[in-house]
């Protein structure tokens, strides 16, 4: 499918077929392409938790406003990211690079970091929002319907999944086959109203 095609085909989908499974190998097409979604440094900062486990999804639904795309869609994906990523053995995120590369870009990843939980929690968000839109886009192209939710109470769903300290949930995505399709869209706001040139007024 042309990526154009995607981005004006895809729709928050609410409602999905049960019964309907991926295949292991779409599964790990969809990841793949996930994976390759940008971060800041190549810190690669997300963390993909696929709840396979029912009982673990009708927690999860229960924790998300009984919103039933949870258990209903064939993959529930919780985006989550590691907010000390950049201080994880850093030089594996470049140890591909030319050895001049390295030595300019590992230190400068805690020199960025170090001590700035704020920019930490930003960066997980960021990370997280763009491999979601990744997902998405890549579940489109495959045939398949998909969802961001946001609605969910955080605290929970981090002791469903046992989320470690130092990550941060950031969505959940589901991807399945639509059982209806959704509804039509709510209205753009007009492209001079969301777009600017040079700065505001």
């Amino acid at each position: 499918m042309d990526t154009f095609d995607a981005i004006t085909q895809r729709r928050s989908v609410k409602h999905y077929d049960p019964n309907h499974e991926m295949t292991e190998a779409e599964i790990e097409k969809l990841l793949s392409a996930a994976i390759l979604s940008p971060t800041s440094f190549n810190i690669q900062n997300w963390r993909f938790v696929l709840v396979r486990n029912p009982e673990l999804r009708k927690q999860i639904r229960a924790a998300a406003w009984n919103q039933a795309q949870i258990t209903d869609a064939s993959l529930t994906i919780v985006l989550t990211g590691d907010l000390r990523a950049h201080a994880k053995d850093p030089d594996r995120y470049w140890a591909n690079a030319p050895e001049t590369i390295r030595n300019i870009l590992v230190p400068m990843i805690g020199q960025f970091y170090d001590n700035q939980e704020g920019l930490q929690r930003d960066e997980v968000m960021r990370s997280v929002g763009i491999a979601g839109q990744t997902i998405m886009l890549a579940a489109k192209a495959m045939g398949y319907d998909s969802c961001p939710i946001i609605g969910f109470d955080p605290v929970k769903v981090a002791e469903i999944i046992n989320l470690p300290e130092d990550h941060a949930i950031g969505m959940i995505v589901v991807v399945g086959k639509a059982a209806k399709p959704a509804h039509g869209r709510g209205g753009q706001l007009p492209m001079d109203e969301v777009v600017l040139t040079d700065r505001f007024a």
